[in-house]
């Protein structure tokens, strides 16, 4: 029987068995290890690193080119277990340009196999899949997630107390040759995201070209998000599609707000759940944020409201450029246009981005009218798999209305 193929941010649900999950490579020598998270993403401590010197923890062990997790070993604490690819050391200057194939095997279940797209940024570590838990059982995810800056990247995101590897010399940024009067600051120092999240910045890094490139590189903003938990939205949080999301609009913020931290308010029922994603935890940070909340009709005048007081409360200087992801048309129209409205005076700017199953006829029409526009507010259909554009393109989207407003 042949494997079932996953695709990446595709899961699938296991047994509370032993599984096996072996990796294969072309063309050169890796080392496969394994890392266990809790809820907020970390390792509890550096034994949480299971590698070739470390070679089991808590009912993981890696043996070659394979990790082993028996799910009834893993302690309760563990909410994650991710596997890890990454090149030989001892082989300077190589990287993945074919991606790693991952096998898995658990007896009593059809074999599955995952390879992820091939890779095109000089990446030398790959989390391959997570093993994740869901209610009282496990299942597990295709990640396919690469870094360019090593191990070292890779542990500091999650928590790993680690000696950094040499980084390969990247390209400058594009120089920034004028400054503009109003909300202004220095030119972005991506050290930050480097050092904090260096799987956003390949992203950090196309955001500050379409930044650069309408002129607003050194304007800034406080970046907010809102999200819609409307229970048709479910399928696109458990495919990872919101978390990618997320985590590039954090990397735009990482240029027009240097705290690292974004607002999240998630759009559902009459009470918007508010929280934040920062550089420093963002990775898994949606699906754990929205498991706390109830899925419900999403009520997106209530979620706008609670972005703007806490914009308010914030004391902020700066203009707030809200990104609202919308998946289906809102059932309080007036209340969303009012908002729009009053909204106008206090430096609130409104990005409606559409994806998802739903019609978005209220959110591409806000302007569509003659006699009323809304000089604050734009669309931008993402399509039905935001993942699916290229960087370029999405941040172009994100950015060219907030950046004819800004210069206004």
């Amino acid at each position: 029987m042949r494997p079932t193929l996953l695709r990446k941010g595709e899961n699938n649900t296991l047994l509370s068995a032993p599984v096996v999950l072996a990796v294969s490579v072309h063309g050169s020598s890796a080392d496969v290890s394994a890392l266990l998270l809790g809820a907020d993403g970390k390792v509890r401590s550096d034994n949480d690193l299971v590698f070739y010197n470390h070679p089991s923890q808590d009912g993981v062990s890696v043996v070659g080119s394979a990790v082993t997790a028996d799910l009834l070993r893993v302690p309760a604490e563990v909410n994650r277990v991710i596997v890890v690819v990454s090149i030989d050391p001892l082989q300077p200057g190589a990287v993945f340009t074919r991606a790693p194939l991952l096998t898995i095997d658990q007896a009593g279940s059809p074999t599955m196999s995952f390879t992820a797209p091939d890779f095109t940024s000089g990446e030398t570590v790959v989390v391959l899949a997570e093993l994740y838990r869901r209610g009282t059982g496990w299942k597990i995810r295709a990640v396919g997630q690469g870094y360019a800056s090593g191990l070292a990247g890779l542990a500091t995101d999650y928590g790993v107390d680690v000696e950094p590897e040499p980084v390969p010399t990247r390209a400058a940024l594009p120089a920034q040759t004028h400054r503009r009067a109003g909300s202004s600051g220095p030119e972005v120092d991506m050290s930050k995201v480097e050092r904090l999240a260096p799987g956003l910045l390949s992203s950090a890094r196309q955001a500050n070209s379409a930044l650069v490139d309408r002129g607003i590189s050194n304007r800034r903003a406080a970046v907010y998000l809102i999200l819609d938990h409307d229970w048709h939205m479910e399928a696109l949080y458990e495919s990872f599609a919101v978390q990618a999301f997320a985590e590039r609009v954090l990397a735009l913020s990482a240029n027009l707000d240097d705290d690292g931290t974004v607002p999240v308010v998630f759009s559902s029922g009459q009470e918007p759940f508010l929280e934040e994603i920062r550089l420093d935890n963002y990775r898994g940070r949606i699906g754990q944020l929205h498991t706390q909340v109830d899925w419900g009709w999403g009520n997106v005048a209530e979620a706008m409201r609670r972005s703007v007081g806490h914009y308010q409360e914030s004391g902020a200087t700066d203009p707030a450029f809200i990104v609202t992801q919308v998946g289906d048309e809102p059932w309080d129209k007036a209340e969303v246009r009012s908002l729009l409205q009053n909204t106008a005076p206090l430096g609130v700017f409104w990005l409606f981005v559409g994806f998802g199953r739903g019609k978005l006829a209220f959110y591409k029409n806000l302007n569509a009218s003659s006699s009323h526009t809304f000089t604050n507010v734009a669309f931008y259909d993402a399509s039905k798999n935001p993942g699916s554009v290229p960087d370029e393109r999405f941040y172009s989207g994100l950015v060219d209305a907030f950046a004819v407003w800004l210069r206004h």
